[in-house]
């Protein structure tokens, strides 16, 4: 087992390049019903945005330590999917009891949407992408987080947008819905700009 070492300009640049150039929601498109869901107020997002980046951070490293020595010396690597999602789901129920316990307006603000975290394919995709990337231990836990740093990112700033939204005018046929998909479409494109950095 075997990684090809990396530098702090290589981390540096990885991370970087998972909030910009990569970010989950703007340029993979995953982890859109929460984006959509819990981007209404910029606490709510916040909370939410902190929420999977604490758990993407965490499962970046469980989930390289799973497969890694588990699932390879056992040759069961075609199990990651279903091992990842197990691991993930233990994570957001701790988070949950954790919240539940000491931040109980947050955890009611969420609602709906911090159970769904397990079934999140922001936080399942993170995983997927240090295995498929070959990451060491090291690159896997800082591309975690800084791909959780780009989603939250894109929750505040979408939170922050619909917020003005609420002031607007719209013609009939784009209030509600539309003009929301309307407006993530726009964000969408601003950040489709940072594409053309390189930043390997």
């Amino acid at each position: 087992m075997t990684f090809a070492p990396i530098t702090v300009r290589g981390l540096f640049l990885l991370m970087l390049g998972a909030v910009l150039t990569e970010n989950f929601i703007f340029s993979k498109f995953y982890g859109c019903c929460p984006f959509l869901g819990v981007s209404d107020k910029p606490d709510k997002a916040l909370g939410m945005g902190m929420a999977v980046t604490f758990v993407m951070t965490v499962s970046g490293a469980v989930t390289w330590a799973v497969y890694y020595y588990v699932l390879v010396p056992l040759g069961l690597t075609y199990l990651r999917t279903v091992a990842f999602i197990l691991v993930i789901s233990v994570l957001v129920q701790f988070i949950e009891m954790f919240l539940r316990r000491f931040v109980p307006a947050l955890y009611s603000s969420l609602g709906i949407y911090l159970p769904l975290i397990t079934t999140n394919c922001a936080v399942l995709g993170a995983a997927l992408v240090n295995i498929q990337s070959g990451y060491g231990f090291v690159p896997s836990v800082c591309y975690g987080f800084a791909a959780g740093i780009g989603f939250t990112l894109a929750m505040v700033l979408f939170a922050g947008v619909r917020a003005k939204m609420e002031f607007a005018d719209p013609p009939r046929a784009f209030r509600g819905f539309p003009l929301t998909l309307i407006a993530a479409g726009l964000l969408a494109m601003i950040f489709s700009g940072f594409s053309g950095i390189s930043f390997g």
